[in-house]
């Protein structure tokens, strides 16, 4: 449905190495080269930078490059519809999620996958710019992302559930006893946070700048509106664990441990002034028609939303 030597073009350009790309698409290093100067010859233009080693892609190659990946996302679509027609739908489901999106997500894809038993699932932890990217790159099926994140143009967004934060705590510690934690507050404990490159830390980052906490643990610091963090990962599960040590707190949202329940000897505490809550939903490509599988999964999508609304 779509010429091998575009297949071979899109993996190079996301391997960016010949010899991965040849491995990905199940060849000789020296047939996927051959192909792609097949390819520049039936073009007319270089697509690809030469040397000993791939230095990357000409203009003209990264855009044969988008128009193949459109292609491919197409063919794939066709594939998906004439398979649904026929079976049911079947396939293999791509979706990136945010860290901290990773417990509540399995309420989608488990309602998924009652539906469509023949469909396999993927499910990657990934930051939102990357999960964006993806998408873009047709490399990926749909995204778990904050709505706001997701505003710009080429994107749809579904909104499933919003949540506050709270802060994960020691239970005998400073706060032991509070019902609620002003945000300037928990800027002044050894917080362990995801890294910076995270949605959730840019956002958490912007409410203390609005409060104008100060850093961390440096006494007789003034407020900036820059917390510095005492220990950072890209990992929920490691947040969770080093808060549990009894050394760190950290601010995530509650719905993480309604799904995989609060550490021993840790308690959470609502976080307020401000009261802050964010909505995290479906992304996926603007596209017209959407392919069978994204259709399907935009529309569990809203049925859970419909679900979380109720419960609210």
């Amino acid at each position: 449905m779509i010429s091998r030597k575009y297949l071979y073009l899109i993996a190079l350009a996301r391997e960016k190495h010949f010899g991965r790309a040849a491995a990905a698409c199940h060849v000789s290093p020296s047939t996927l080269s051959a192909a792609i100067r097949d390819l520049e010859t039936e073009l007319g233009v270089a697509v690809v930078e030469r040397g000993k080693q791939f230095a990357g892609l000409t203009p003209e190659g990264r855009s044969v490059v988008e128009y193949a990946q459109r292609m491919a996302a197409s063919a794939e679509g066709l594939k998906q519809e004439l398979a649904t027609l026929r079976d049911g739908l079947t396939g293999r489901l791509r979706l990136g999620v945010i860290p901290t999106a990773l417990t509540v997500v399995a309420a989608l894809t488990a309602s998924f996958a009652r539906r469509h038993a023949h469909v396999t699932a993927e499910v990657l932890s990934l930051a939102t710019d990357e999960i964006l990217a993806r998408l873009r790159r047709f490399e990926l099926d749909a995204g778990i992302v904050y709505v706001e994140s997701a505003q710009v143009a080429g994107l749809a967004i579904v909104p499933i559930w919003r949540e506050r934060h709270v802060l994960l705590t020691g239970a005998n510690g400073r706060f032991a006893g509070r019902e609620s934690v002003r945000w300037a507050e928990a800027a002044t404990v050894p917080l362990c946070l995801l890294t910076p490159d995270m949605q959730n830390r840019k956002t958490i980052d912007a409410v203390f700048a609005k409060v104008g906490a100060g850093s961390l643990c440096v006494p007789g610091t003034p407020l900036r509106g820059q917390v510095t963090p005492m220990l950072e990962t890209n990992s929920i599960v490691s947040i969770l664990a080093h808060v549990g040590s009894g050394h760190w707190s950290s601010i995530v949202p509650r719905s993480v441990l309604e799904q995989v329940g609060t550490p021993p000897g840790v308690v959470a505490i609502e976080l307020v002034e401000p009261a802050v809550d964010w909505a995290t939903g479906l992304v996926t490509l603007a596209r017209e028609p959407q392919p069978p599988m994204v259709a399907s999964l935009v529309a569990e999508a809203r049925a859970l939303a419909e679900t979380f609304d109720k419960a609210a």
